[in-house]
């Protein structure tokens, strides 16, 4: 059984904090940033960093600056991508392909910064297509601009994005039925919470299988 680690990581926007899941024989890291109202405790990210080193994928769950510096409102988006970039060389450095990842606004910062990192992939948890109630302020040209395999995982019920809304492009997309933002299905769904969560962790199993395996740079 392998150990889990932190590693403070300093960064142009504040130390940030990764959290280590190594796989035993690891071929891919999958670095996964968390969302503007929550950590590395959301639900997916945790069953993802349970889940996928017995698939030989490492999880490296980052903490952005803001959180670990105790704040409750996230910075504006470029202090985010700030931070992620800070944080790559240490993802990087074990040597293997680094998949980039988070969920909502994670997943705009892997997005956007995917090309000039050389991430080997993204994977996007429910991603934040528009504000709620504004599909007009559609982020779609953050996603289909990632520029690598990118996978997103979308509840069916997202008010930031429901997976109908999203325009045809060079990802896969996989509905979670029932989800909420976080991913959250209702007692009453015809699934529960683990079967949700099950639905989420075989598709990136599935993805990072597909993935080949491309030296990093």
């Amino acid at each position: 059984m392998t150990t889990v680690t932190a590693q403070t990581v300093p960064t142009g926007a504040g130390d940030a904090r990764v959290i280590w899941h190594p796989a035993a024989r690891p071929r891919l890291v999958l670095a996964l940033g968390h969302g503007a109202g929550g950590g590395v405790e959301a639900r997916d990210l945790q069953a993802l960093a349970r889940v996928l080193p017995g698939h030989g994928v490492t999880v490296a769950l980052v903490e952005q600056p803001w959180r670990v510096a105790g704040r409750k409102v996230a910075p504006a988006p470029k202090t985010l991508d700030t931070g992620w970039r800070g944080i790559w060389p240490a993802v990087a450095e074990p040597g293997l392909p680094v998949i980039s990842g988070g969920r909502s606004a994670g997943a705009r910062v892997a997005c956007r910064t995917a090309g000039e990192l050389g991430a080997h992939a993204v994977l996007a948890l429910g991603f934040p297509l528009h504000p709620p109630g504004r599909p007009e302020k559609s982020r779609a040209a953050e996603l289909l601009g990632a520029g690598v395999p990118t996978l997103v995982v979308q509840g069916g019920n997202d008010t930031f994005g429901r997976p109908a809304e999203f325009p045809e492009g060079v990802y896969e997309l996989v509905e979670v039925p029932y989800g909420d933002h976080g991913l959250a299905v209702p007692k009453r769904a015809a699934i529960g919470q683990e079967e949700a969560l099950e639905i989420v962790t075989s598709a990136v199993v599935r993805w990072t299988a597909s993935l080949g395996h491309r030296p990093p740079g």
